[in-house]
């Protein structure tokens, strides 16, 4: 594994997995948001002094961007793998059932880190609310561009809303990490997922 040098507190040469570390600072931002958390909350998750996560990540901002860079790479292969489905229910199926076995995981902290960050964010946190946005309106839109491509096929009903059924997917994910964050269980969101799937067109 790589590693990098750093200087501990007396001095003394110390090595450390950037990999290891930035899993341990994603874990922190998870449990309590990007306000939520102190320096030191990731200094003491991570096993390094401020210096060290100074120079191999940045200040808090860009740590906490590549965090959501490395949650993405779970998040966002479930969503490619569920838009890969054949059918536009299939891919609405895979969405929810997933986002809910996902938070209801519970090795995982409660909620989704894009959701819970960006509710939590002040005035002086607005760029890192704006990166959350933006991310999601991203995942929506992939979504919206996947049900259209179904409604030209005919997988869809003509009269169907691609951009009106996207956002109703987007809103009970986003439900359902609240939900989580409150405490819901992985059944519940389960149940949520399938009372959702009831509502959809075909």
């Amino acid at each position: 594994m790589k590693t990098v040098k750093s200087a501990a507190s007396v001095g003394r040469p110390r090595e450390f997995d950037p990999a290891e570390a930035l899993d341990k600072a994603l874990k922190i931002f998870w449990q309590k948001g990007y306000e939520g958390t102190s320096l030191t909350d990731l200094t003491e998750s991570m096993g390094i002094n401020r210096p060290s996560l100074y120079a191999a990540f940045g200040n808090k901002e860009a740590l906490f961007r590549k965090a959501l860079d490395r949650y993405a790479e779970t998040a966002g292969a479930m969503t490619r793998a569920a838009l890969a489905e054949p059918t536009a229910r299939g891919v609405v199926e895979q969405l929810l059932r997933k986002t809910a076995e996902g938070l209801g995981n519970p090795s995982n902290p409660r909620g989704c880190l894009a959701v819970q960050a960006a509710l939590a964010c002040g005035e002086e946190a607005d760029p890192v609310k704006k990166e959350l946005i933006a991310r999601r309106c991203a995942s929506e839109k992939a979504v919206r561009d996947r049900l259209e491509r179904a409604k030209a096929e005919g997988d869809l009903p003509a009269s169907s809303d691609p951009g009106a059924l996207a956002g109703f997917i987007a809103a009970v994910q986003q439900g359902m990490s609240v939900k989580a964050s409150s405490g819901a269980s992985g059944e519940e969101l389960k149940a949520i997922a399938e009372v959702a799937l009831q509502a959809w067109p075909v």
